[in-house]
């Protein structure tokens, strides 16, 4: 009973708001330090190196430490601040590691210690998929798929101390050679690296980007047999990953796109950004049921940005190669004519979308239009209030309704 009593409060320590504290704090410290070890290496902080700029992963481990603070138990929240955290990690060692082995060949102080925290990219990938194993409260959502969390951190394990034991290896040598990126050229699956780490590598990518889908298509089924809140929550879920999905698509589809279509796919490729948005969300359950609005507004949005982009396109080859209309007189037609259709389209589109993904609030329109036909027409009063009642209540659906008719004088 004592040792039952030990293991809790140490797991309470462990996991606990001070903790979450701490971590918040040393976040901020490594994300300040980037600045001056990115002008020490000659890179922009927006250069990924072996992992993520700072801006990318500062979602994740916000997102994380709220939840972590808010539900010190769930370790979704830990997962997520803990991937952030790799990810500064990483970009903090890189840029060191460029400076030191590099620029100045070596001879600036602690550079091991640059190399042992560069391979955070390992642990970042290895969290990132144990999230979704996990979502929402810590537990695979089947028991089929434990064999598939065991499996997956028994690889995750093997692959990170692998890349940990080759980095002390080159340490110990005094061995360090870095590509441009900061990256151990050990690890960089290339000709420098083992033959057997560069296999064991390619197996072990393949296998976890197999788990992953594994545990994300667990999800989509645990969707189809969920209700209420559980549902919700994996809406959340699966409505982050195919906004981000989306964003990406759309900004490498825009990337090469001429003026306004190039600045809307640098703004795209933020929707990343709805993956550990829409996981605290549904973990800590704020405003959860606004699910079905968000999503059928996202669909609607990109359906919309795709018709745009695609009669943009079409009209400025259509000026430019069959008419030989200027290039410049075409770009503005087209850009013009994209903005007159956007508002028609949106009506159109939103409403086919509603229907299919947001239907409580198509049922509510057709009620209220129905409702509206009705009272053209309606002369007796009473008629009227039994109307209006039968429309609020199939449009809103409260728990109480009362109509108050201001006496006549």
């Amino acid at each position: 009973m004592r040792v039952g009593h030990a293991a809790a409060a140490h797991r309470f320590r462990l996991a606990s708001r001070p903790a979450a504290g701490v971590i918040a704090a040393g976040l901020l410290a490594l994300v300040a330090v980037q600045w001056p070890l990115a002008a020490l290496a000659r890179q922009s902080m927006n250069a990924s190196g072996g992992g993520l700029p700072w801006w990318v992963g500062a979602p994740f481990g916000v997102v994380g430490l709220v939840v972590a603070w808010r539900k010190p138990v769930n370790p979704l929240g830990w997962c997520l601040a803990g991937l952030a955290l790799a990810a500064v990690l990483d970009q903090d060692g890189s840029f060191y590691a460029i400076a030191d082995y590099r620029l100045r060949h070596g001879t600036l102080p602690l550079g091991w210690v640059a190399m042992l925290a560069q391979p955070g990219w390992a642990i970042l990938i290895v969290l990132l998929g144990l999230t979704v194993l996990i979502f929402p409260d810590g537990t695979p959502p089947s028991k089929r798929l434990w064999w598939v969390l065991w499996l997956y951190l028994a690889m995750g394990l093997v692959w990170m101390v692998t890349a940990y034991g080759l980095t002390v290896d080159a340490i110990v040598r005094h061995d360090i050679r870095v590509d441009s990126g900061g990256n151990l050229l050990t690890l960089d699956n290339g000709a420098s690296s083992p033959g057997w780490w560069n296999v064991l590598q390619n197996v072990l990518l393949y296998a976890l980007g197999l788990s992953m889908l594994l545990s994300l298509a667990g999800q989509v089924a645990s969707y189809r047999r969920s209700s209420g809140e559980r549902r919700q929550q994996l809406k959340w879920l699966l409505g982050g990953f195919a906004a981000a999905l989306a964003g990406v698509v759309l900004a490498i589809a825009l990337g090469h796109a001429p003026g306004f279509w190039q600045a809307v796919g640098h703004v795209t490729v933020l929707a990343i950004f709805a993956v550990p948005v829409s996981m605290g969300v549904a973990i800590l359950r704020y405003r959860l049921y606004d699910i079905d609005r968000i999503i059928s507004r996202t669909l609607a949005y990109a359906i919309i940005t795709g018709l745009l982009v695609g009669v943009y396109a079409g009209l400025v080859l259509l000026s430019t190669g069959v008419f030989r209309f200027h290039s410049t007189v075409a770009v503005a037609v087209s850009t013009l004519v994209a903005a007159a259709l956007f508002a028609p389209v949106r009506r159109r589109v939103q409403r086919l979308v509603d229907r299919r993904f947001n239907r409580a609030r198509y049922d509510a329109e057709r009620t209220v239009a129905v409702f509206a036909t009705r009272l053209k027409d309606a002369v007796d009063l009473d008629t009227v209030r039994e109307d209006l009642v039968d429309a609020v209540h199939g449009a809103l659906e409260p728990a109480h309704v009362a109509v108050w008719i201001s006496p006549q004088d």
